[in-house]
Parts: structure tokens; sequence; C-alpha cells
């Protein structure tokens, strides 16, 4: 199975010569009616995601159908590696010579999409991986876990938050956003996020027991990420942007379909409201939509954003 898997496909089918051959380097001795009975055996076993398949005429033998995984299913998980910043680039390059060893390897050559990450900023930190374990080990287990919290310096080093305070939080949930991962804990009476490749130093702590249990029953992973954006936190408001048409389409995107698309009376506008938390990030991303997008509503947060606007044009005065 393991030479089918990696030396063969439609286009590269191996005699039983040469499967024969090749067991040889493999130090197993086979005969050519062994052979054909191996084959037929591994296309009759229960439950089998593949199939073997004879090419017949010159240069024919026999290849996988399937293996595993599809070569499109190893490119997906291919791009979400390339396109993960938490993950190093010389990890990705491990998890991907990994992820190569499921399809033949002529087609591995086709899982190089270099492409893909120029001019994307990848971690530096290979410890990582071992810090979403440990977080992962501390949900299951039901437990609390200790870090340091860190930001970036402008010597471009990580720096501990608040002269490196010890964080304790009961951990609920890891979710990906953006290629980064967050984790959702309940700390300080309330669930907040906190980004993985932030922490350092994560520990978990075995003598204690998870925290905010009725807080996370519920909890709408889904909503509170639609509700933030970049990640930051502010006061939750629900909000009325006045859309034209045309961004029918981002709003989905963003807020999914859950939310109601109110036509206006012109016919060229649409109305949505939305939960959001009310940060500068917000602002400018309806900022980035032009005219095309406005706060309706509240007062307050169309208040803020006009407040926003003219600091804005008083900057670039």
């Amino acid at each position: 199975m393991e030479i089918l898997i990696r030396e063969t496909d439609e286009k590269h089918p191996l005699s039983v010569p040469q499967l024969v051959e090749k067991l040889n380097e493999r130090g197993i001795e086979a005969e050519r009616k062994s052979v054909y009975g191996d084959l037929n055996t591994l296309n009759n076993l229960p439950g089998t995601p593949f199939e073997i398949v004879q090419l017949r005429g010159r240069g024919g033998g026999y290849y996988m159908t399937e293996t595993l995984f599809e070569l499109a299913e190893l490119k997906l998980l291919v791009d979400a590696v390339y396109a993960s910043k938490f993950i190093t680039a010389r990890k990705s390059k491990t998890l991907i010579d990994k992820l190569g060893q499921f399809t033949s390897r002529y087609r591995q050559a086709e899982l190089d999409r270099k492409v893909l990450v120029s001019g994307r900023i990848k971690s530096t930190d290979e410890k990582i991986l071992y810090t979403v374990d440990a977080l992962h080990a501390a949900i299951t287990a039901g437990q609390q876990v200790q870090f340091k919290y860190c930001d970036w310096n402008l010597q471009k080093k990580m720096a501990p938050r608040h002269g490196g305070r010890i964080y304790q939080v009961s951990p609920w949930v890891l979710v990906w956003e953006n290629g980064n991962y967050y984790l959702i804990a309940y700390t300080e009476g309330r669930l907040k996020h906190y980004r993985v490749d932030k922490m350092q130093g994560v520990r978990q702590l075995p003598d204690t027991v998870r925290e905010g249990a009725e807080e996370y029953a519920a909890f709408d992973v889904n909503t509170y990420m639609q509700q933030m954006f970049g990640m930051f936190n502010g006061p939750l408001k629900k909000v009325t942007l006045q859309c034209e048409n045309r961004f029918a389409g981002a709003m989905i995107d963003r807020f999914g379909t859950g939310p109601i698309l109110s036509p206006c009376g012109d016919g060229e506008h649409f109305t949505i409201t939305v939960p959001i938390q009310v940060s500068p990030q917000f602002f400018g991303w309806v900022a980035g939509f032009g005219p095309g997008v406005a706060v309706a509503g509240p007062p307050e947060v169309r208040a803020e954003m006009k407040r926003t606007l003219d600091s804005l044009q008083d900057l670039y005065r």
C-alpha cells in the first residue's frame, strides 16, 4: 500500500515485476503470484477508501485511484498552513513535506505553492504549536492556565505586558481568525480573548478547576467574532448601517446571512442592523467603503464616527 500511495498515480502505474523489485528494495521477498493476491486482498478490504486499478496495454500496470487524502484536499490543507501567521516558515515547510507523504511523489510537486506566502508575515516562534497543544490539553482537562501576555516593542521583540504580570485564566475554546489563533477564556467575571502567539510560558495548572461554565453556555463564538473588528474590544451596540445595494455581498461576507437587509425607499440603498463592539477599527472598516456605507444609528455611534472622520481630516490638513 505504501508503494502504491507514494509511487503510483494514473500517469505512473507500476507493473507486477516492478512491484516485486520495489518490495525487494525494502527487504521483502515476493513472487509475482503472491503480489497478484496481495493486490486483490487490498482491493477487497472492508471499508477501504481506495481502489487499485489495472491499466492494460503497453506501459501499463497498477495504480491507486484514491488515497487517504485527495489531492484537492491536500492543497486546501497546504494553503491553510501557508496562510497561518502563527506557524513559522520552517515549521510550514516541515508540515507541508509531511502532508506530501499522503500522495504520490509525482503529485507532491503540485503542493509547492510558495506564491501564496509572498510578502506574508510569518511567526518566528517555534514554540507556538506547543502552546496550542498545552491550551487544548487544559481545555480537555477542564483546568486553568497561567502565562505572560506580550506585545511587540520598537526593537521588534515580544515584551511582557504590565512588567511581566502572570495571567491566570480558565480556557474554553480556541478560534482561528485572520490567520491567527485566539484563546477565549473566562477571567475577571467575563469571557475575554487572547492572541495565542502573544502568550509566553503557558502552563497548565493541574490542581485547579476551570471557571465560567454558566457564561460559556450562553456564549456564541460566531456572534462574538462577527461583533469585533481586528479582534479589538469595545462597547457592544446595535448599529444600523445604510449601504449602497452593491455592498450587499460585503455585508453578508462580514455578518453572515442572519441579519435582514431592508431595502430603502430610493431603491438604491438598504439598511442592516447588527451588534458591534464599537472600536476605532470598526470606524476604519466603515470608512473603507467611502460614501457607499454610512453609520445611520444609534446617534452616539454616528456622532463618534463623525468625530473620528473630523480628527482624521484635521490630521491631514
